[in-house]
This record gives C-alpha cells, sequence and structure tokens, in this order.
C-alpha cells in the first residue's frame, strides 16, 4: 500500500507533469536538481510539444490524494523491487 505522504508532484511553470515517491520532502525537491531528469522532460513530448522547454520554472509538492490514488493505482503490480525510481506522468506522451 502507497502512503499519500510519500508522493510528491513535480510541476513544469505550475502545470503537473508526473509524480513519484520520496521519503521525504527534502528528498523531493532534489529531484528537479537532477540532470537526467531535466533531460527526459526536456526530450520528452505531448501532443507535439516538449514537456519542459529548459526555461521555465520545474517545482514540487505533495501529491494531492486523487493524484497519490491515481500514482498508486498505476504502479499496482508494475513494482520490479529493483529500487528504481517511479515516475508516472500525468500528461499524455507522445510515442
Amino acid at each position: 500500500m502507497i502512503r499519500a505522504e510519500t508522493v510528491f508532484t513535480l510541476e513544469v511553470a505550475g502545470q503537473a507533469v508526473l509524480m513519484f515517491q520520496a521519503m521525504t520532502s527534502q528528498e523531493a525537491k532534489a529531484l528537479p536538481r537532477e540532470q537526467w531528469i531535466r533531460d527526459d522532460l526536456r526530450d520528452a513530448h505531448s501532443n507535439g510539444a516538449p514537456i519542459w522547454d529548459g526555461k521555465d520554472k520545474l517545482s514540487v509538492r505533495r501529491a494531492t490524494p486523487d493524484e497519490a490514488a491515481r500514482f498508486s493505482e498505476a504502479i499496482t503490480g508494475a513494482q520490479d523491487d529493483s529500487g528504481d525510481l517511479v515516475l508516472v506522468y500525468l500528461v499524455e506522451l507522445d510515442a
């Protein structure tokens, strides 16, 4: 069972883009500073547009109860116990 208080939402310019789990708020807020996530967000597209232009503000907040439920539902049965960070996108990604 996912504890809602461990689910966080990353926003790009105020728009919720993805959810992930972290043990603490401090740990969660470090994610946007990681180069790999910045590269992934810059490379990913939704409806033909980049998710992040490399300039807009990236921020993290606790997920809303609805987002936390959606995160839990999305990863049910998908966990592989690899210890890797699981990202659940709130926007549709282009193929």
